[in-house]
């Protein structure tokens, strides 16, 4: 069939596609900017709607659950009785949902912007279909995120397998969730049901959870893991069916063949870029073989006039570097006389697991493979008051450093409120301080957690 489009084409000043970190662009500068916004989903993005935000309120309650089953150990006594998943659910979208609708309420309540709330194609350069119209813009900015990434596994369509798009609305809390995965999606929505009462099995095609962190640590986790979850590693999903009310994935593990069971299944298995959806290269702009848009320094594509930002152009995929992104290409698309480039220092993230990870720099395994002379050391909670306290004898901190510039290359945490410790050593690794200035150029509080970051600065 051939498609046909209109023959006149609609001009705007600016066109965003996406209404993640990309509605962010607009601000008091373009009143007087003709503006089309294009979002085939709900407004506020992946974040927002089904990754970090409500994530991390499901987590928030897991870790209530998690800590309640704690108690007794401690003389406390608590006890975990169970879950109320629907009313959890709908205390968390009932906060959500109205935010994002109210924010393409607004959108569509500006005189200068038109809205389009569709699925959309480039057709030709500069040009995009939708909605019935073609459209175009002299300044573009490409900012559609990503989407679940699906393995082809025989079978597997048919099951009524869910992603993290979908899970976190449940109607009930499985009994049994297979999770195929092993990444920071799987083991944070994994711990979250199973924290809750779920029996969550996880099939991992690499030996180890987390395997991109540094790998004391992703051995730490997968340790704690196998505690409380079955840890199926080195494991390859080969086939699924639906047999008597039930999801029946065949597996390969260690070159043996088996059944696992499970009433819903999660498929974790990464994210890959909207580029394809929307036919980027039909206006000329280049992806790598992975199918990211490229750009420079300035978050510019290679056809002038667009710009790129966020998951479709970077594997990092993380909130915060989208919003950094955002607020570079807002700049260079209002005042492209006077451009501003990227910060290409190292970026951190964090695992909202149980234990909690967080990272930024490189890993030793990265070390030793680029030959980069260092130093490391692992510093236990436990050696601190706090942690002594807490009698935690599984988290750490590593740090990892150029023993010639005393300088932090590499800083490693998992454990409680590892996201919220790690950040005063980014700091430091971002202001050029080393690591002694850093472990004694400021009052350390006693008896507080963070001291164990001060005595790992010191032994290091």
């Amino acid at each position: 069939m051939v498609r046909r489009y209109p023959a006149s084409v609609r001009e705007f000043d600016l066109m965003i596609i996406g209404a993640g970190s990309g509605n962010s662009i607009i601000g008091p500068q373009h009143d007087n900017w003709n503006i089309a916004m294009v979002e085939r989903g709900k407004f506020g993005g992946t974040c927002m709607n089904v990754g970090c935000i409500p994530s991390k309120m499901f987590v928030y309650s897991a870790l209530l659950a998690e800590l309640a089953g704690h108690g007794p150990a401690l003389g406390v006594n608590t006890s975990f009785n169970g879950a109320d998943w629907p009313a959890i659910r709908d205390r968390i979208f009932g906060r959500i949902d109205p935010i994002a609708e109210a924010g393409a309420d607004y959108r569509e309540g500006l005189d200068n912007v038109t809205v389009y709330r569709d699925s959309a194609r480039f057709v030709g350069p500069k040009q995009l279909a939708v909605a019935g119209e073609v459209i175009t813009a002299e300044k573009i900015v490409l900012a559609p995120g990503a989407r679940p990434m699906i393995p082809d596994v025989p079978g597997l369509s048919d099951v009524g397998f869910h992603t993290s798009d979908t899970i976190m609305r449940l109607d009930e809390l499985p009994e049994r969730l297979l999770v195929i995965g092993g990444g920071y999606i799987a083991t944070e929505l994994g711990n979250v049901f199973g924290s809750f009462g779920s029996e969550v099995t996880f099939l991992v095609r690499s030996g180890r959870l987390l395997r991109h962190e540094d790998d004391d640590v992703s051995l730490r986790f997968t340790e704690a893991s196998r505690h409380k979850f079955d840890v199926r590693c080195m494991t390859q999903v080969l086939s699924a069916r639906r047999e008597d009310g039930e999801i029946c994935l065949v597996i390969s593990q260690n070159g043996e063949h088996s059944e696992v069971r499970g009433d819903q299944l999660l498929v974790a298995t990464g994210r890959i870029p909207n580029s394809d959806d929307l036919n980027v290269e039909a206006t000329g702009v280049t992806v790598d073989r992975s199918g990211y848009v490229v750009t420079d320094s300035q978050m510019q594509t290679n056809v002038p006039g667009v710009w790129a930002l966020g998951d479709v152009t970077n594997p990092a995929q993380l909130k915060h570097v989208a919003n950094y992104e955002a607020r570079v290409v807002a700049h260079n698309v209002t005042t492209p006389d006077s451009p501003i480039e990227v910060d290409d220092r190292p970026v951190p993230h964090a695992v909202f697991g149980h234990p909690q990870v967080a990272s930024v720099g490189l890993t030793e395994r990265e070390c030793h493979q680029h030959d980069i002379k260092h130093v490391s050391h692992i510093q236990p909670f436990g050696s601190a008051a706090y942690g002594w306290a807490m009698e935690d004898t599984k988290s750490f901190v590593k740090l990892i450093a150029d023993p010639d510039t005393r300088l932090l290359i590499g800083v490693h945490i998992i454990g409680p409120q590892a996201s919220t410790l790690i950040q005063q050593l980014i700091q430091g690794m971002t202001l050029g301080h080393t690591v002694d200035e850093m472990a004694h150029s400021q009052y350390w509080i006693h008896p507080a957690l963070p001291e164990v970051l001060e005595q790992a600065l010191l032994e290091i």
